[in-house]
């Protein structure tokens, strides 16, 4: 027998994974603390607690193949004498066999019953198995002498058996020894004949876990190289008994258990496998030895294959597992060979780099965004990849980062222009000829602007706006002083007053310098039409030059529409103004307004209505 080196527990991925229904170190702690004892039984509060730490994929093991005395005596109240002398007969066989006394395998067969060797005990597991569990590798040769069968299944019948785990169905002997990691034992089970993928059947469903699962879950690398040599298939997965997946990805095959835990050494061995069937695939050990840049090299496009196919479909899995569970280095290796992203799998590993502060592979992730496939854009770009972007935007302080990330946002807002802004048909109301304009002699109210006056009517302004009707229902009838308009300059109310006199902003000539008093004064006297004129006006002028400018000015008044438009256009042109000193000022806040937080939310928000109405609406993009 060549000899064996320790077993590698395999390599993780730095950091500790977000959430991880599948521990890493679960079967670890299993096989720790399931060495055979005696009449040690675990409760029933003590399996909840384990197979919790593990999730829906925990594997649990048989700690003892007794039951308490009084579960024993319970059990046996039903039967006669002579079954019940039996039974004992048959425990104390078990007992003698459990000591690691091969001098008296012997006489303990004798005592098991009819089956002999190959009796099961309450729990379905076989003299063999126990030695398996154990390691106790003479005993296991002496069992294997004595003509114990290598793989005879633990039974699925729990009314003859009722103290089956329902996990352990159709585990073998290899099963338990590959699970606790002694290879000896394993290499002498393969070398009398065991089968190396446990109880499954060539072209049957699997309703188990293979070896090779386990010991890549384990991330012993050492027990999958002897697997794989032995011909284990790392594309067998386990289907629960109604022959549903066991998990919404995939049916958790090796490559998924290894990605899973994180033991990258133990998945890239099994990438490194060859294909039963000759193809030409790319050396995929070679490929990851290399420690591939996503950044610089074009992933190699799998073989397109029947045996590929169902490999591509496996490492999709794993890509899933890897992300959910936070073993980011293991993502990168399997894209790195030519799967393709799905949103969640890039927004797991994003938010693992961001978590860890790795720079480099934020960066190399921002930039692989270009290379998820629109269809892929669902709820969750919105949900939980804007904020996560949003939120590596506003801690980074590197330029590359944040250009990256700019990209992504003008490319999330697609190529249809930015929704415009429409004219607001004025209310019908009272009208006067031109020629009444601040005419001295027919006017019967005077309002003074920077110290001159202007003559106005009330029988228009009465009905002209809210704020126009306040001033006027303030003053009294008989009094002839003038209302003073101290926040607006002279031209500006002129311009207003020619805008209600001429009955609409047709004949306006306003100067581009003028644009924003006017629309501070439209929204102060309440003229929605004219303000909406003028937020068009702003609309039509905006560059990367004076967009800052105007979205200030737009956010003081609190001109919800116009800001709006200046938030597209930002995310639109977002990659000229990421160099734009203002805009990074606005954004990042500089100043210590405290309105840089509000910007980015802000913007965060627009972009995620524009991906509603472009990719997720059912008018795909007509709604803009």
């Amino acid at each position: 027998m060549r000899k064996l080196r320790p077993k590698d527990s395999g390599e993780s991925a730095p950091g500790s994974p977000v959430r991880s229904p599948v521990r890493s170190g679960c079967l670890q702690r299993f096989s720790h603390h399931t060495g055979i004892q005696r009449s040690l039984v675990l409760s029933n509060s003590h399996w909840s607690s384990r197979t919790s730490s593990w999730g829906s994929h925990c594997t649990p093991l048989i700690v003892s193949p007794f039951l308490r005395a009084d579960d024993c005596f319970c059990a046996s109240r039903k039967l006669d004498a002579v079954a019940i002398e039996a039974k004992f007969k048959q425990d104390l066989g078990f007992r003698m066999l459990n000591c690691g006394r091969t001098d008296l395998v012997k006489q303990a067969v004798s005592l098991l019953g009819p089956d002999g060797i190959n009796t099961m005990s309450e729990q379905g597991m076989t003299p063999l198995m126990y030695a398996c569990v154990r390691g106790d590798e003479a005993m296991v040769q002496m069992l294997l002498d004595a003509g114990a069968d290598l793989n005879v299944e633990v039974v699925s019948t729990p009314h003859k058996y009722p103290s089956v785990h329902p996990e352990t169905r159709h585990w073998t002997a290899l099963t338990f020894a590959v699970l606790h990691g002694h290879i000896p034992v394993v290499q002498l089970l393969l070398d009398a004949g065991a089968k190396v993928e446990g109880s499954v059947e060539h072209g049957e469903e699997n309703y188990s876990e293979t070896p090779l699962q386990l010991a890549a879950a384990v991330g012993n690398f050492e027990l999958v190289s002897l697997l794989l040599e032995r011909g284990a298939d790392p594309l067998i997965g386990t289907m629960y008994r109604n022959g549903i997946s066991t998990t919404p990805q995939g049916d958790m095959n090796s490559f998924s258990q290894a990605a899973a835990h994180g033991h990258r050494n133990v998945f890239r061995k099994l990438l490194a496998q060859p294909e039963k069937e000759k193809s030409d695939i790319l050396s995929l050990e070679e490929i990851l030895a290399e420690g591939t840049d996503l950044a610089e090299t074009a992933p190699p496009p799998l073989c397109a294959s029947r045996n590929s196919k169902a490999k591509l479909r496996a490492l999709r899995e794993a890509m899933y597992h890897s992300a959910e569970h936070g073993y980011v280095d293991v993502t990168i290796d399997i894209r790195s060979i030519g799967v393709p992203w799905t949103l969640h799998t890039w927004l797991e590993s994003l938010r693992i780099a961001f978590q860890q502060h790795r720079r480099p592979l934020i960066q190399c992730l921002l930039k692989e965004f270009k290379t998820i496939q629109e269809e892929e854009y669902t709820e969750e770009l919105i949900t939980q990849g804007l904020p996560l972007m949003f939120e590596i935007l506003k801690a980074s302080k590197n330029e590359v980062i944040s250009q990256q990330l700019s990209v992504i946002f003008t490319h999330c807002y697609g190529p249809y222009p930015i929704p415009k802004l429409t004219e607001i048909k004025r209310k019908q109301t009272s009208r006067l000829d031109p020629h009444f304009l601040n005419n001295k002699e027919m006017s019967d109210v005077t309002f003074l602007v920077e110290g001159r006056p202007f003559y106005a009517h009330k029988v228009l302004l009465f009905t002209a706006s809210p704020r126009f009707k306040a001033l006027l229902s303030s003053k009294p009838t008989n009094d002839s002083t003038c209302i003073e308009i101290g926040y607006v300059k002279y031209p500006i109310f002129q311009l207003v007053m020619q805008y209600l006199y001429y009955g609409g902003p047709e004949s306006l000539l306003i100067k581009n310098n003028e644009i924003m008093e006017l629309l501070s004064a439209a929204k102060f006297f309440q003229l929605e039409a004219l303000q909406r004129h003028c937020e068009i006006i702003c609309a039509k002028s905006i560059n990367t030059d004076n967009c800052v400018d105007i979205y200030n000015h737009a956010k003081f008044l609190g001109v919800t529409e116009l800001s709006a438009y200046c938030e597209g256009y930002f995310l639109k042109n977002m990659m000229v103004l990421i160099e734009n000193e203002a805009f990074k000022q606005l954004l990042y806040d500089k100043n210590g307004e405290g309105t840089g937080q509000d910007v980015l939310q802000d913007l965060q928000r627009t972009l995620a209505i524009r991906i509603q109405s472009i990719h997720l609406s059912s008018s795909k993009g007509s709604v803009v």
